[in-house]
């Protein structure tokens, strides 16, 4: 097939955009923990992002796309190893755009989810065995996922059983991205433990300029995630660039709202977490609502998200930076959310119930979901035991009293004590 010079372009900065989303998130989960942990925690969304592609570019991309070697459950691990034989190949029989700039595309979004996941295990991680359990994680948890959910079937070439059988609509990723990482978050908590004194101690953000730098970053990349999904520079991408801007602002509406209400103040934490709800909720309906379905989406996503963070102190497991209830509980708001508000007119082309298209969709909306969220938290909790076992997850208690900025990395984030000290010798000088 012939490339499209317009639809490289865009699909060129729409992958530059997921990129950004990466130093988006590290600002954003950077800024939601205490100040002696804050390079750590940026540190495991780059370390993520070193380790993914390495995997990726070797043979997570063709677990991930290539031929299903049966079942639509994974794909053939060896078929483009190392992505050599992209680079001469200019083009597909589905693609308009290169197939290795298509490959890179969706490397950027397992960057993100596996990035999303290190929010849940804040301050207590010991960073080997992180970068150890992401790259293990990318290969047998998202890899797989993504085949079943992403891969289509094309002429002479067979995909993912979820996509293709089932029929499961997944414009950007609400269940390969959110509920996975959700899910695989949630069991890396539980074994990890809770922080000391989770439930006892005030554990603030210690920065909320760099929480709402951070969102504005992540709504920013967004564009590119939803929008370039659509592979092609076209009314689709069009309709879910719309989609995307009145998710976010919608959710973040919907959180103030519930706020405002319950506590009595709309806080900057809270506008910055609505907005990442709507926009988690609308990644998979994106193609499949019209802008009123958007809108309402990321307002269910932004009330049930806010009330979903508390869950983890009712239960007790520490979701650090509310992994579990933003991204695992706004993407199934936002997946199942399709079986409801889908619209034929939209580019994904199928009605849900509210449209008259009956409980179909709805149901497979329902099983995607739930498959994917079983197998991440149950293959993710596998990886996260071995490598307990054998490396150690969590770092000792006095470490993580003292600050894992300073033992792990041996810096700090505000060298303060410097700039006191050097102040006060001038005025000693003076």
């Amino acid at each position: 097939m012939t490339i499209d010079a317009g639809d490289t372009a865009w699909l060129l900065a729409a992958s530059a955009l997921v990129l950004l989303m990466a130093p988006g998130l590290a600002l954003f989960y950077g800024g939601m923990v205490r100040s002696k942990s804050v390079l750590n925690m940026m540190m495991m969304t780059f370390g993520a992002l070193a380790v993914i592609v390495v995997v990726w570019v070797t043979v997570g991309y063709s677990t991930a796309f290539g031929d299903d070697l049966g079942l639509g459950l994974l794909g053939n691990p060896f078929q483009d190893l190392g992505l050599h034989d992209l680079v001469s190949a200019k083009a597909d029989n589905w693609l308009h755009v290169p197939v290795i700039l298509f490959a890179v595309f969706q490397g950027l979004f397992c960057v993100i989810t596996g990035a999303l996941v290190s929010g849940a295990i804040a301050d207590r991680a010991r960073f080997g065995s992180w970068l150890v359990f992401v790259g293990a994680w990318t290969l047998l948890v998202y890899a797989p996922i993504a085949h079943w959910v992403f891969d289509a079937d094309h002429r002479g070439h067979t995909g993912g059983w979820l996509v293709n059988h089932i029929h499961l609509i997944d414009f950007a990723g609400g269940t390969a991205v959110e509920i996975c990482s959700g899910a695989s978050a949630l069991a890396l908590a539980l074994i990890v433990g809770t922080r000391v004194g989770f439930g006892r101690d005030p554990m603030r953000p210690h920065n909320l300029t760099l929480v709402m730098l951070g969102a504005g970053l992540l709504w920013f990349g967004w564009f590119g995630f939803n929008a370039g999904s659509a592979l092609a520079a076209n009314h689709a991408a069009a309709v879910v660039f719309t989609a995307t801007l009145c998710a976010g602002a919608s959710g973040s509406a919907g959180w103030l709202a519930l706020e405002r209400i319950r506590d009595g103040h709309a806080t900057s934490l809270g506008a910055a977490s609505g907005m990442v709800a709507g926009l988690v909720a609308i990644t998979p309906s994106c193609g499949a609502v019209d802008p009123l379905g958007a809108l309402v989406m990321g307002l269910a996503a932004g009330v049930v998200c806010a009330l979903a963070v508390g869950l983890k102190y009712r239960f007790g497991f520490d979701d650090s930076l509310d992994v579990v209830g933003v991204h695992m509980v706004g993407g199934i708001v936002g997946t199942i959310g399709i079986g409801l508000l889908g619209t034929a007119v939209a580019p994904s082309g199928v009605d849900g119930l509210f449209y008259g298209g009956g409980v179909h969709q709805l149901g497979r909306q329902a099983l995607g979901a739930a498959v994917v969220l079983a197998y991440a938290f149950v293959a993710s909790g596998i990886i996260g035991l071995v490598v307990d076992k054998l490396m150690g997850f969590r770092i000792d208690e006095e470490h993580e009293v003292t600050g894992i900025d300073l033992i792990v990395h041996a810096e700090t984030a505000y060298d303060l004590h410097a700039a006191a000290g050097q102040r006060h010798s001038v005025l000693g000088g003076q």
